[in-house]
C-alpha cells in the first residue's frame, strides 16, 4: 500500500513538474490557470492538451502546449521549420470561425520553452479515443481509456467532419491537406471539431474562378512534423504532386475506415520509400473489395469505397456526403437539429421539444448529458420556451445520478424555480416534485423547492391550488418535519379557510387527511383537530372531509385521540354535524358509525381505567389489613395476660377515660378462658378481631381537650323523673318475670362531644350490684367490657355532685364506647327509673310513646320487653339500617350504613344465662 502511495505521489509530482516546466513563462499563464493534462492532438500528437480556466471569468478552456524539448534532437534550422509549421496551423485556425472547426479563445503565445494557445474545452482527440495515447501522461487518462464511441456519436461525428470540409471547400476555398484522427478533436460536449491546418492549401484563384490548389512535392528529408501523415494522404499528393478538394475526401474515407477498425489505417506506409508504398497502395485501391471493408456498416460501405477511389473525380464531395442515408439516423438528426437550434424560431423549437421525449430514451446517456442537456439549458433564458424545455430537462434528470444532477442540472434550474410566468412552469415542477425532493440537497430544497410549493398554494389560480393540493401527499414523506409543521400546514389551512372555492376547500381537507401519518400525534390533537371547528361551510363534501380527518386520526395506530379529547371536543363537534340537513342517508350513517366507535372506545377505556383503580385500591386495602393483622398478632399474644390483669384492675378508670380498645381484646381472651368456644363463637370472635383491625387502620381522630365544668341545670332532670317513675312501680304486685340472659344496648355514638349526667341519688343506691352470674360482654367496634356476677360497673364512690363523662373517641380508640348490661340488672349508677317519653321527645319519635298510665296497666314483662328484648333477639341498638337507641332512648346517630356496625358486632354471647340472683334483684327493684 505504501509503495502504491509513493508511486502515486511521484506521478503527481512529475505531472505537476511537467506542467510547470512546459508553461512556465508563457504569456498564456497570465490570463489562464493551467490544470490537468488530459489529452494530446495535432500533427503527430505533438500538442499536449491541459484543462484550464480563465482567471477573470472562471470560464473553462483547453490549453494546447507544445514543449520545445521534443525537437531538441533536430538542428536549429529544422527546429525553425517545425515551429513555423506549427505556428502557421494555429494562426490559420484562429482566423477561421465555424461550428465544425475548433474554436480558439486565446491566440498562440510563444516563450523560450513552449508554444501555447487556448481553445474551447476539449475532451480528447479522435486518435486518443481510438487508442493512440502518444504524448499522454504515463498513468494515462481513465476518461479516455474507458471512452467508447456510440454509433450515434460516430455517425454524427463523421457528419460534422463532412460539414466542416464542406465549409472549407465551398466557403473558404481551401484544402485541409492533413485530415487525420490526430487533427479531429472531440470537445467537452462530444462534438467533432477540425484543427491542424499546418498543411492547408488555399486557392490561388479569385473566388469567382475555378479554385486552384498548388501542391508541394514530398520531401523525405524534412522532419516528420513538417510533413503530413502519409497514411491518410490521397495518392495524387505523392504520385502526381497535385491536390484538390477531392483529396480531402479521400482522407475522410481513410478516417471512416480507421474509426470502424479501432484506429488502424487502411494502408501501412513506409516513409523511407514513400513512392514505392503509394504505387503498391494504388494497385490495392483499384482492387478494393467488400472484404476489406467488412467492419464498416453496410449502409455506408459503398460510400467509403467511393471515397477511397483512385480517381478524384469519382469521389463524392463534402456536400454530397452530408446527404447520404447513413446520416439520416434519428439520433444524428436530433443532434444536428440541436446544433442549428439558434437558427430556429420559437414555433419550430416548441414543436421539436414536444417530440424530444420520444427520442431521448433511444440515445445513450453520455450523448444526452454531453450534447443535448447543454443545448436545453441554454433555452432557459427564453421564458416562452421554458414550458417546452423543462419536461425534457427533468426527464434527463431522472436518468442522472445525484452527483450529476447537482453538478449539471440543479445550477441551471435555480433561476427557473423563481419564475412565476408562464404558469405552466409551476405545474411541471409540481408534477415532478418527488424527483426534485429526492435528488436536491436539503439546503436547496429549503431555499428553492419548497418556496415554490408555498407560492403554488398562495397562487391566485384555483387550478394551481387544486393541483398542488393533489400532489403534496405524493411527496409529503420527503419533506422534513419542521418545514411541514411550520410552513406547509399553515398554508394549507389558510387555503382552506380563505378560499371561496368549494373544490379547494375539499382538496385541502383531503390533503390534510392524507398527510396525517407524517405528523406528530400531539401536533394533530393540538393544531389540526381544533382547526376543523373553524371551517365555516357546511356543505356535505366539507363535512365528509372533516369526518374523514377525525376518523383517520381516531383509527391510526400512530396517532389516536385521547378519551379526554373525544369527550370534550371531538364528539361535541361531530354530533351536531351529524344532523345537518344537507347530509344524505349514507353520509349520516357514516357519521353515526364513527360516533358509535368513538363512544364505544371511550366507554371501554374509562371502564378499564376505573376497574384497574378499584383493583389497585382493593389490593392496597388487603395488603394493609394483612400487615396490620400480622403486626397485631405479634404484639397481642405476649401481652395477653397483662392486658387481662389491667382490665380487671382498672376497669372503672378505663370506662371513664375511654380505654376501650384493650377491653375488647381482654373480653375475648377472658371468654376463651372461661369456657371452650363452639365453632360459631370462634367465627364471631374472628370477625370481631378483623373489625377491630380495620378500625385500627383508620386515621385516629384527635381528642378534644375538655375541662370538667359543673353543668348548669337549665332543663328538667329527666333522669330524676325516670327514677321517680321507676320507684312508683314498686307498689305494683307483680310476679317475677323470666328475663332473657342478656340484652344489648347501643351506646351514644362517638361524635367528639361530652354528654353530662347529673344525679342526686345517694351512695347506697349507687352501689347496687349486678345480679347476673355470667360474662357480660358489651361489644362494639370501640371496646369490649367483660363483667362478672359480683362486679361493680362503677367501683369507686361518686360524689353527689354532677358527674360528666366524655364520650368522644380518644386518640387511642378507633371509634365508640359502648356497654352491654343484662336485662335484669339494677341501676348501678343509683338512678331511679326515669320517664323515657321525655327522651323520646328530645331525640325524635323512634318508638311509640307510652304513658305512665299505660305502663301501670301493662304486665311487668310487657313493660320490660320494650327495653329488654328476649334471649336470642337483637336489642334496639343492634339494628344497623334502623335508628339506634342508647340506654336512655337516644338515637345512635352515624351508625347507619357503616359496614363496621353490622348486627354480628352487637350479638350477645351464646353462653350468657340468667341466674337466681338476677331474679331476686328484680323482685327487690319492682316490689
Amino acid at each position: 500500500m505504501e509503495s502504491m502511495l509513493n508511486k502515486l505521489k511521484s506521478t503527481v509530482t512529475k505531472v505537476t513538474a511537467d506542467v510547470t516546466s512546459a508553461v512556465m513563462g508563457n504569456p498564456v499563464t497570465r490570463e489562464f490557470d493551467v490544470g490537468r493534462h488530459v489529452a494530446s492532438g495535432g500533427n503527430g500528437l505533438a500538442w499536449k492538451i491541459f484543462n484550464g480556466t480563465k482567471k477573470s471569468t472562471k470560464q473553462e478552456v483547453a490549453v494546447f502546449v507544445f514543449d520545445k524539448k521534443l525537437i531538441d534532437k533536430y538542428q536549429k534550422f529544422e527546429k525553425d521549420q517545425i515551429i513555423d509549421s506549427l505556428k502557421r496551423g494555429v494562426q490559420q485556425l484562429t482566423r477561421l470561425r465555424h461550428p465544425r472547426l475548433l474554436t480558439v479563445q486565446h491566440p498562440l503565445e510563444e516563450s523560450r520553452d513552449c508554444l501555447a494557445f487556448c481553445t474551447e474545452p476539449v475532451c480528447a482527440s479522435l486518435a486518443n479515443v481510438l487508442g493512440n495515447w502518444e504524448n499522454l501522461p504515463s498513468s494515462g487518462s481513465p476518461d479516455i481509456k474507458d471512452y467508447k464511441l456510440y454509433d450515434v456519436e460516430t455517425k454524427y461525428g463523421l457528419l460534422q467532419v463532412s460539414e466542416g470540409l464542406s465549409f472549407l471547400h465551398s466557403s473558404v476555398k481551401m484544402v485541409h491537406g492533413n485530415l487525420t484522427p490526430e487533427n479531429i478533436i472531440l470537445n467537452k460536449t462530444g462534438a467533432w471539431k477540425i484543427m491542424g491546418f499546418d498543411f492547408c492549401i488555399p486557392s490561388t484563384n479569385p473566388s469567382e474562378q475555378e479554385p486552384k490548389f498548388p501542391c508541394k512535392e514530398w520531401d523525405p528529408n524534412l522532419p516528420s512534423l513538417c510533413l503530413p501523415n502519409p497514411e491518410y494522404l490521397a495518392p495524387e499528393y505523392i504520385l502526381s504532386v497535385s491536390c484538390e478538394t477531392a483529396s480531402d475526401m479521400y482522407s475522410l474515407g481513410a478516417v471512416v475506415y480507421a474509426v470502424f477498425n479501432k484506429g488502424k489505417p487502411i494502408f501501412e506506409v513506409n516513409k523511407q520509400d514513400i513512392y514505392k508504398s503509394f504505387s503498391r497502395q494504388l494497385d490495392q485501391l483499384s482492387r478494393l473489395g467488400s472484404s476489406s471493408l467488412q467492419n464498416i456498416p453496410e449502409e455506408v460501405r459503398e460510400h467509403v469505397k467511393l471515397l477511397l477511389n483512385v480517381t478524384p473525380t469519382v469521389r463524392p464531395d463534402a456536400d454530397q456526403m452530408t446527404k447520404i442515408p447513413f446520416f439520416d439516423d434519428v439520433g444524428a438528426v436530433t443532434l444536428q437539429y440541436f446544433d442549428s437550434l439558434f437558427q430556429r424560431d420559437n414555433l419550430q423549437k416548441s414543436q421539436f421539444f414536444k417530440g424530444l421525449p420520444k427520442v431521448l430514451p433511444k440515445l445513450p446517456k453520455r450523448v444526452i448529458v454531453q450534447r443535448i442537456l447543454p443545448c436545453l439549458t441554454s433555452e432557459f433564458v427564453n421564458p416562452d420556451m421554458v414550458p417546452f424545455v423543462l419536461p425534457n430537462v427533468l426527464l434527463i434528470a431522472e436518468e442522472c445520478t445525484k452527483e450529476e444532477y447537482v453538478k449539471l442540472i440543479l445550477p441551471e434550474l435555480g433561476p427557473v424555480f423563481k419564475q412565476q410566468e408562464p404558469i405552466q412552469i409551476l405545474l411541471i415542477f409540481l408534477q415532478k416534485m418527488d424527483l426534485l425532493l429526492t435528488k436536491t440537497p436539503p439546503d436547496e430544497i429549503k431555499n428553492s423547492v419548497l418556496p415554490m410549493v408555498y407560492r403554488a398554494l398562495e397562487a391566485p389560480s384555483i387550478q394551481i391550488q387544486e393541483l398542488c393540493l393533489n400532489i403534496i401527499p405524493t411527496f409529503a414523506n420527503l419533506i422534513d418535519y419542521p418545514s411541514m409543521k411550520n410552513s406547509l400546514i399553515p398554508r394549507i389551512k389558510n387555503a382552506c379557510l380563505q378560499t371561496s372555492s368549494l373544490a379547494v376547500r375539499v382538496n385541502s381537507l383531503v390533503c390534510l387527511g392524507k398527510i396525517l401519518e407524517y405528523m406528530d400525534k400531539w401536533f394533530v390533537l393540538d393544531d389540526i383537530l381544533p382547526f376543523l371547528q373553524q371551517i365555516p361551510s357546511k356543505e356535505p363534501a366539507v363535512l365528509m372531509g372533516i369526518l374523514g380527518i377525525y376518523k383517520c386520526t381516531f383509527t391510526h395506530k400512530k396517532l389516536g385521540i385521547t378519551k379526554e379529547q373525544l369527550a370534550g371536543k371531538v364528539l361535541p363537534h361531530l354530533i351536531p354535524l351529524s344532523i345537518e340537513n344537507n347530509l344524505n342517508f349514507n353520509q349520516f350513517n357514516s357519521f353515526i358509525s364513527v360516533i358509535k366507535e368513538m363512544l364505544h372506545r371511550l366507554e371501554v377505556e374509562h371502564r378499564t381505567k376505573l376497574e384497574q383503580l378499584h383493583m389497585m385500591q382493593e389490593q392496597q386495602k388487603s395488603l394493609d389489613i394483612a400487615n396490620q393483622m400480622s403486626a397485631s398478632e405479634e404484639t397481642k399474644i405476649p401481652n395477653a395476660g397483662s392486658q387481662i390483669d389491667k382490665v380487671f384492675n382498672n376497669i372503672g378508670a378505663d370506662l371513664l377515660t375511654g380505654g376501650g380498645s384493650d377491653s375488647k381484646e381482654n373480653g375475648i381472651q377472658n371468654a376463651q378462658k372461661k369456657a371452650s368456644l363452639t365453632l360459631e363463637e370462634k367465627q364471631k370472635l374472628a370477625k370481631e378481631q378483623e373489625q377491630a383491625q380495620k378500625l385500627k387502620s383508620q386515621q385516629p381522630l384527635k381528642p378534644q381537650a375538655h375541662t370538667p365544668v359543673v353543668p348548669i341545670k337549665q332543663t328538667k332532670d329527666l333522669t330524676e323523673t325516670l327514677m321517680d317513675n321507676m320507684s312508683s312501680l314498686t307498689s305494683l304486685s307483680v310476679s317475677t318475670p323470666q328475663i332473657s340472659a342478656s340484652s344489648s344496648f347501643s351506646s351514644v355514638p362517638a361524635m367528639g362531644m361530652g354528654m353530662g349526667f347529673s344525679t342526686s341519688v345517694d351512695n347506697a343506691k349507687r352501689n347496687l350490684t349486678n345480679g347476673l352470674n355470667t360474662n357480660m360482654g358489651f361489644q362494639t367496634p370501640a371496646f369490649s367490657l367483660p363483667a362478672s356476677a359480683n362486679q361493680h360497673l362503677f367501683s369507686s364512690p361518686v360524689t353527689p355532685a354532677a358527674t360528666q363523662m366524655t364520650l368522644g373517641t380518644p386518640s387511642s380508640l378507633p371509634s365508640l364506647h359502648t356497654r352491654r348490661a343484662s336485662s335484669g340488672m339494677s341501676q348501678q349508677t343509683a338512678h331511679r327509673p326515669t320517664d323515657m317519653s321525655a327522651l323520646d321527645s328530645l331525640f325524635g319519635p323512634q318508638k311509640p310513646k307510652v304513658s305512665m298510665n299505660q305502663l301501670s296497666q301493662q304486665k311487668p314483662n310487657q313493660w320490660l320487653n320494650q327495653f329488654v328484648p328476649p334471649q336470642g333477639s337483637p336489642g334496639p341498638g343492634s339494628s344497623v339500617m334502623g335508628t339506634q337507641l342508647n340506654m336512655v332512648g337516644q338515637p345512635a346517630f352515624g351508625l347507619q350504613g357503616n359496614p363496621f356496625f353490622s348486627p354480628q358486632n352487637f350479638a350477645q354471647p351464646a353462653n350468657m344465662t340468667s341466674s337466681s340472683s338476677a331474679s331476686n334483684d328484680l323482685k327487690d327493684l319492682f316490689g
